[in-house]
């Protein structure tokens, strides 16, 4: 008997079960036609970038990972699955599959961090086709969430410089509290300072950060006192805190605050403007508390950071929350490339796919990406380093720095992380993530960058890759 769970919360005993109905049918259907056991390979990428933007940043694979390694059936999941009876015509052998089942493949990825492009792999699955598919819904939702906000969090970074302090406010914007949680990861991984999101920073090894809401001044406010009284409460147990300046009026505030602070009877750590006219507010405050940091705060994105910045605003840092966890969606699609050794491609309009096992190689140019050059993962182009033939991404800045005579030419951006089910290295700290983003993103064009109209590079398709393109098209069949 199916019945109904209130809580709705997700633990890793679960992830097997977190994914859509449809990929279980499959994998008794693969298991009815004698094809579950089949070698085969799954590839992450997006068909085209969101509009407005130049570049994507790949994160999720820490997570990807961990789903990967505690990936299985218990016998209290396959029970409920068998009271749905959904599965009453399914092969005989489907429920001990399950029971027996965890993933025993290889995963190859590009590192979290790393700029990637339109087409471009971020992650292949090779596996046994019943395992290969099952794990895509999971895989894509990690990658593609992720995926947005790092890309958001290094745009942002772009925008404010820096030196400027990028904080995530956005909780409470986020889609669910697990996506609360990994947005919070994937925007420090992707160059913001820190989160507002307790559980999220506890557990990324970072203290919260944060300020006050206009509630405490309202409240104190009104039980016959003021807001300067509000404000000398909260200082009393935080005196190095933020405060929340513009419940009323924000320039009054500041004068009040001024006078406090010139007196030395109220230590000062920061205001916070939430509304109105933030440049015009912030050149105002700094004239009346001249060495206080001046954060900003209100549905503010890239655009809006460029502009204070492009203005002068004197502000020392940003709290960004709905428009760095919202957005235009990244748009990852899972398709097979590879079965029993054939390759596979899909030619439906508009959403056509490359067959066969990819790698991408990037190539530079006095220390800036010249061009990226997808092809099969047997070929290596005539014009990748031979000195530096296993060169990570994290290396370039330190090459093109001190040795620019000696830079190698191209790497390969996927690497193997995962093989006959083992994980390959433990997972990289956000710090060592974080500087991969910055590196990267410093490698790439200035037209790929750029907020307005921004130009993704176009990708080199290998001969070898248009070739099997053309002999996986001619052996289609439609009957």
């Amino acid at each position: 008997m199916i019945t109904e769970d209130q809580q709705l919360t997700v633990q890793p005993e679960d992830y097997s079960l977190l994914t859509d109905l449809y990929q279980l049918t499959m994998a008794a259907c693969y298991l009815g036609e004698g094809m579950a056991e089949q070698r085969a390979s799954f590839e992450i990428f997006v068909r085209r970038l969101p509009a407005g933007y130049g570049y994507l940043i790949a994160m999720g694979l820490a997570q990807a990972l961990d789903y990967l390694n505690k990936f299985n059936f218990t016998s209290s999941q396959i029970k409920a699955l068998q009271d749905t009876e959904i599965f009453q015509d399914a092969p005989s052998g489907f429920w001990s599959l399950l029971g027996q089942g965890k993933f025993t493949g290889d995963v190859w990825a590009v590192p979290e961090g790393t700029a990637v492009f339109a087409n471009e792999p971020i992650l292949r699955v090779e596996a046994p086709l019943w395992q290969a598919q099952l794990v895509e819904t999971y895989l894509l939702n990690t990658i593609n969430y992720q995926t947005l906000i790092a890309t958001r969090a290094a745009r942002m970074r772009q925008a404010a410089g820096e030196e400027a302090v990028l904080l995530e406010f956005g909780t409470r914007r986020a889609f669910s509290p697990q996506g609360a949680v990994w947005a919070a990861r994937a925007a420090i991984a992707g160059g913001m300072n820190g989160t507002s999101n307790v559980l999220a920073a506890l557990q990324l090894g970072r203290k919260p950060v944060g300020t006050i809401a206009h509630a405490l001044i309202m409240a104190i406010a009104s039980q016959s006192g003021t807001e300067m009284d509000a404000f000398h409460a909260f200082q009393r147990y935080f005196p190095q805190g933020s405060l929340l300046i513009d419940t009323y009026d924000p320039l009054e505030a500041a004068r009040k605050l001024a006078a406090a602070v010139n007196a030395g009877t109220m230590p000062l750590g920061g205001v916070r403007i939430d509304s109105g006219n933030l440049g015009e507010l912030a050149h105002q405050v700094q004239a009346l508390l001249p060495d206080v940091p001046i954060f900003a705060s209100g549905d503010l994105d890239e655009w809006e950071i460029s502009k204070l910045r492009a203005a002068h605003a004197p502000i020392t840092g940003y709290g960004i929350g709905t428009k760095l966890v919202t957005g235009t969606p990244v748009n990852g699609v899972y398709k097979l490339v590879e079965i029993n050794g054939t390759p596979v491609m899909k030619e439906s309009s508009g959403k056509i796919t490359f067959p066969g096992r990819k790698q991408v190689w990037r190539r530079f140019r006095g220390g800036k990406m010249e061009v990226d050059r997808l092809g099969l993962i047997t070929e290596t182009p005539e014009y990748a380093s031979t000195s530096f033939p296993n060169l990570a991404l994290d290396d370039l800045e330190n090459h093109v720095q001190n040795s620019p005579t000696n830079f190698p030419e191209a790497i390969p951006l996927l690497k193997l992380v995962y093989h006959q089910g083992q994980l390959l290295a433990e997972p990289e700290s956000l710090a060592t993530i974080s500087q991969r983003t910055s590196t990267s993103v410093a490698s790439l064009p200035p037209e790929v960058c750029t907020l307005d109209n921004p130009q993704a590079p176009t990708i080199e398709i290998s001969p070898a890759l248009e070739a099997l393109v053309r002999k996986t098209q001619k052996s289609l069949v439609f009957a």
